[in-house]
């Protein structure tokens, strides 16, 4: 199981952005990382500066959201999309892309299902419910 540091992720993120605008040769990974940097300019100027990213603390007291956290959800969204896990996220996901017009306003709504599926895990000390993740996004995909 590939379980990064901080650091790891954050100069991941970093590299990719650096590779992307040079127009260097990418990992499958990295493209899909690209993909959503792409969608967020304004991390851009966050990913431009490694060591000044790994060295930054992000802890919301500035009104800004951590980028690499956003961007590594998005990146966890888009994996269990290709493997439909939990089952049925891939068409929930997809669902709710449909019903907003949009993949990028799909993630952003999956990502609350997802923090709120890991922060009750982590309170009541119980493994991820992906069954309550999956039914969040399809709740969201089915309300208007």
């Amino acid at each position: 199981m590939f379980n990064p540091t901080q650091e790891e992720v954050r100069r991941f993120f970093c590299n990719v952005y650096t590779k992307s605008r040079a127009g260097q040769p990418m990992e499958a990974l990295e493209i899909i990382a690209a993909e959503w940097i792409a969608q967020h300019p304004e991390y851009h100027a966050d990913l431009a500066d490694a060591d000044a990213a790994v060295s930054r603390v992000y802890d919301g007291k500035d009104g800004r959201e951590n980028p690499f956290l956003h961007l590594s959800m998005h990146l966890s969204i888009s994996e269990q999309c290709s493997i439909d896990q939990p089952r049925g996220i891939r068409q929930a996901v997809e669902l709710l892309a449909a019903r907003r017009g949009s993949l990028l306003e799909a993630h952003h709504e999956a990502m609350e299902c997802l923090g709120r599926m890991m922060w009750e895990s982590q309170r009541a000390g119980r493994p991820p419910d992906g069954m309550a993740y999956v039914d969040c996004v399809q709740r969201r995909a089915t309300r208007d």
